[in-house]
């Protein structure tokens, strides 16, 4: 875990440059931390009165430890800032968890709205182990058949819109289809899997 998410901070950092003056909006930041690599940005990042942090939930606990970085509560869907107000929009394994690949487009295209340049990342799909419940294989099944199996085992949570994995074939559609003119694809492997895709726009 410690070294992929110090490799996408570092791909992160060599990609965009950021800086001092980097204004940087990043979505779906975690209030509790139960690892410490959750809110990895933030505990690496030195510039912190220059982050805006976009969540759906309450950020008690994220302001208390991150007391420079703005919180923002929003309730889903239109983010509540103008047009391109951030330099950067970074996002790190949400877009699996707000929907359809309708919802997911929309999630992209508000990215592109308020940001200059968009960071994201997802888990891949065909990676054999399922990394939010730890099952194998069962995530290539039919999404409803999936469901049922998570119902059945204890990780109902993980049902229903809560997760939406991508291949990278699901990922080329819902970024051809927004408002993105050009992106880049990076693929990171674990073995001969793809273990994540991170996602630069404009390319």
């Amino acid at each position: 875990m410690k070294k992929s998410r110090e490799r996408k901070y570092q791909e992160l950092i060599d990609l965009i440059k950021l800086s001092e003056q980097t204004t940087i909006l990043d979505i779906g930041v975690a209030d509790k931390e139960y690892s410490p690599f959750d809110n990895y940005f933030e505990k690496k990042f030195p510039y912190p009165d220059k982050v805006t942090a976009l969540s759906i939930l309450e950020l008690n606990e994220f302001s208390k430890k991150y007391p420079k970085i703005k919180p923002v509560y929003y309730g889903g869907r239109i983010f509540p800032f103008k047009d391109q107000s951030f330099s950067v929009v970074i996002s790190n394994a949400v877009i699996e968890h707000v929907g359809g690949l309708a919802e997911q487009t929309f999630f992209i295209n508000e990215m592109i709205r308020v940001g200059q340049k968009i960071y994201f990342t997802t888990p891949a799909k065909e990676f054999p182990i399922e990394i939010h419940t730890n099952y194998p294989l069962v995530h290539w099944l039919p999404k409803k058949t999936f469901d049922k199996i998570l119902i059945k085992i204890g990780k109902g949570w993980a049902s229903g819109n809560y997760m939406n994995l991508l291949t990278k074939k699901n990922l080329q559609t819902i970024l051809d289809n927004s408002t993105a003119e050009t992106y880049k694809i990076f693929t990171h492997y674990l073995g001969p899997f793809p273990l994540h895709y991170t996602v630069i726009i404009p390319s």
